[in-house]
């Protein structure tokens, strides 16, 4: 699949993508990009993100790539069993937080618990850092088995994000597109 087939749509986590993180730069430089938009980056609650992503899928009128960076795997996650029958062709996951037990996520972010189990019904590849302060690898491992994504390991990565030096994330592009052309 190639990305003028598909709308892409990117979801960003807690306080949304700042313009220099990977998210905002993709979603400029990709044409059928774009961005899921919540009423509030800064104060998330699980249902309105959900519905918001929800929302999306199901406004895109050809078949959808998800990609969402920490928060924004959440509430991906949680929205799957609403989307409509097929239209979600495959999901790249990023820096997913541990909601559930990381002690160092702000409370807000914990209502997103309990993080779901079942097996998602489309591909998805799942990138873990073995650094990342939200979320323990192996924590990354078990929530890929249960969702049936593919995990891949990021190494020493932080949170994937501005702060751990992921501007850009080229890395990130080629995995995106070797992953889409196996659709």
């Amino acid at each position: 699949m190639k990305t003028a087939d598909c709308d892409i749509l990117i979801v960003p986590g807690l306080g949304g993508s700042e313009e220099e993180h990977w998210q905002s730069r993709w979603a400029g430089r990709m044409a059928t990009a774009r961005v899921v938009e919540q009423d509030h980056w800064h104060a998330p609650e699980p249902a309105a993100w959900r519905a918001r992503v929800v929302e999306a899928v199901t406004a895109a009128s050809r078949p959808v790539i998800l990609i969402g960076h920490s928060l924004g795997v959440v509430a991906c996650v949680a929205a799957a069993p609403d989307f409509p029958d097929g239209r979600v062709r495959g999901a790249l996951f990023v820096a997913l937080p541990d909601v559930e037990e990381t002690p160092n996520l702000p409370g807000l972010v914990r209502a997103f618990a309990p993080l779901p189990r079942n097996a998602l019904p489309f591909p998805s590849l799942l990138v873990a850092s073995r650094t990342d302060p939200y979320c323990a690898f192996e924590r990354a491992e078990a929530f890929a088995s249960a969702w049936g994504a593919a995990l891949v390991d990021a190494g020493a990565s932080g949170h994937l994000n501005v702060a751990s030096g992921h501007g850009p994330w080229p890395e990130g592009l080629m995995r995106l597109a070797g992953f889409m052309k196996d659709l």
